[in-house]
């Protein structure tokens, strides 16, 4: 059974969950039945208790999605929706000298993810009372279960920084007594490292079910955490070192990769329900629809990111900045990235009349939905002014488009008082596993080997136009505004490449939570930020007092709750104290 069709074991896994934590009363009510710890350790329950962990991959709730803690801070997005009061701690993420330590959301974060941890580890530490006979999937099951716990982990740790790694063998004495400070930044890294080590160790080639990761989704996995903790930070939030025998582990394990996966031909294949799973997704969290729930186990990313219009309702938030837009203009001779005079005051991408007064480069138009031009493919669903929340007075008439799905898709839903869908979710997808590599290759000197590699998704945005048309059906590409070329070049220096390879890799990867953590990666947040702040708050009122603090801003703070909850055994993080 596929992984989409299992979730309706879920609410059995969770009730199960919850008897084994319960109190010995529950509202003086006594329980119609009990389970103990010898029936939640036989071999079918733990086979739940996986799927249930498998679960929390992607948190239902709307106010935890990855971008809220990425785009918001990277320059490529506002929080959008009805002005800076609508879901006030998203403006106080994207105007980081408002976030205070004590914000319920940024709390509920760090809870949710750990329930999330609390779930591997639980069914870990039930894998582990069981022989390989008994339980004949033992070890890799049990390298799921650490691929899981890694995943969550990570995202804390870009968040944070410093967190708590809670290992399955802790007791809940012991949890109780563990510091966000009892490792190190570079022993967090490794803890990590190490989880996905095994998990490589341990997984087959491929797994029975298209969500399970395998033993090339946990080579990716660890290829992009080798690259983050090359970048080796001081207290200060400083890049002091970039270390190289984890440069060239990310080389060998991208290559190692490149014999499963491949780019598919047309960019926007990526994000479309018809061709999700495709060769470039290396793991994926699975939604599905129709699935015996009330709404169906829906895309929560998308869910606050859809427009205002008919056919839709809610929310229009997400939005990408005009900076993000203005990103993709190139040179009409070299069909290069306009490096220096992209955000020229007075030559704004601002509706379809502008796309078809200057070049472009295509993949923007399979990022940001624009006015004058069919939203997500749809010929005849014209985007217009009723498409953005309150018609755009404060966050501009650009839609996000790569999380969403036209209205008329089999696997679109409303759930409540928002909409999404069936898509999937790449976590880890080829392309961004190529441009690690390329990055790993430049900081290693190899920059030929990295200017093929970005040449060769260059060449694949360029071909990927068949589905992008204008308000009257026509193919955009026979009004010539698509222009992108390779680098014929080579480059002169680590500087040169090191600009052309970020640049793609914002193009690439805009609008889907990478940008703000590759900032905080490369040492370069405070300076790209607060020349953002700028030149956008220019343009967008809710950005006039936008500051980054250097030496602060890079991680979130500690939650004052959990502080508080550990009696001050938590620290909080540099500059918030």
């Amino acid at each position: 059974m596929a992984m989409k069709k299992q979730i309706k074991y879920i609410l059995i896994v969770c009730a199960l969950a919850m008897l084994c934590f319960s109190c010995s009363s529950f509202l003086d009510v006594n329980p119609k039945g009990t389970l103990n710890d010898e029936q939640l350790d036989a071999p079918e329950a733990v086979e739940k208790m996986v799927i249930a962990a498998y679960a929390l991959v992607e948190n239902d709730n709307v106010q935890l999605v990855p971008w809220l803690y990425a785009d918001l801070r990277s320059g490529d997005a506002y929080k959008g929706g009805g002005g800076p009061s609508d879901m006030a701690f998203a403006h106080t993420i994207e105007v980081p000298n408002m976030l205070r330590t004590n914000v319920p959301e940024i709390n509920n974060k760090w809870v949710h993810t750990y329930i999330a941890v609390s779930r591997a580890n639980n069914a870990l530490a039930r894998i582990r009372k069981l022989t390989e006979r008994e339980y004949p999937k033992k070890d890799i099951r049990a390298a799921e279960m650490r691929f899981l716990r890694a995943h969550h982990l990570f995202e804390l740790k870009r968040i944070f920084k410093y967190i708590v790694w809670p290992d399955e063998t802790l007791t809940d004495e012991e949890l109780l007594e563990t510091s966000n400070r009892q490792y190190s930044d570079t022993e967090l890294w490794n803890k990590i490292i190490e989880d996905f080590r095994f998990a490589v160790a341990n997984l087959p080639d491929n797994n029975e079910d298209v969500g399970r990761a395998n033993k090339f989704s946990a080579k990716a996995y660890l290829a992009k955490v080798l690259l983050y903790a090359a970048y080796e930070q001081d207290e200060q939030n400083n890049v002091v070192n970039i270390n190289k025998d984890k440069l060239q582990e990310v080389v060998t394990l991208v290559t190692g990769i490149g014999a499963r996966y491949k780019l598919v031909t047309d960019f926007a294949d990526n994000f479309r329900w018809e061709t999700e799973n495709g060769p470039e997704s290396i793991f994926a969290i699975q939604s599905s629809h129709d699935d015996d729930t009330d709404f169906g186990r829906l895309n929560m990313t998308s869910a606050l990111s859809y427009p205002m219009s008919d056919g839709y309702g809610c929310c229009g938030m997400h939005i990408p900045s005009q900076e993000l837009v203005n990103a993709f203009k190139t040179d009409a001779g070299t069909g290069l990235p306009l490096f220096d005079t992209f955000n020229k005051e007075g030559e704004d991408i601002q509706n379809a009349a502008d796309i078809k007064a200057r070049t472009i480069d295509p993949r923007l138009l399979h990022t940001v939905a624009m006015t004058g031009l069919p939203y997500k493919y749809k010929e005849g669903h014209i985007v217009g002014m009723s498409f953005p929340r309150e018609a755009g007075i404060y966050y501009g008439s650009f839609l996000s488009i790569k999380e969403t799905v036209a209205y008329d898709c089999p696997c679109f839903r409303q759930a409540r008082w928002y909409y999404s869908s069936s898509l999937n979710r790449d976590i880890l997808r080829y392309d961004d596993a190529l441009l690690w590599k390329a990055e790993a290759l430049i900081e290693l000197g190899r920059l030929s080997e990295a200017r093929e590699i970005i040449n060769s998704l260059r060449e694949r945005a360029a071909k990927s136009t068949a589905l992008l048309k204008d308000e009257n059906g026509i193919l955009l590409e026979t009004a010539h505004v698509f222009s992108v070329s390779t680098y014929k070049e080579e480059f002169q220096n680590q500087d040169e490449a090191r600009k052309a390879l970020r640049w793609e890799r914002r193009l690439e990867l805009a609008m889907e939570a990478s940008r703000g953590f590759d900032l905080v990666r490369w040492g370069i947040a405070a300076e790209t930020l607060n020349a953002y702040y700028a030149t956008e708050s220019l343009r967008r009122e809710h950005l006039k007092t936008a500051h980054f603090t250097k030496n602060r801003d890079e991680y979130f703070p500690i939650p004052y709750q959990q502080i508080s909850f550990s009696r001050g055994l938590y620290k909080q993080n540099q500059g918030w104290e």
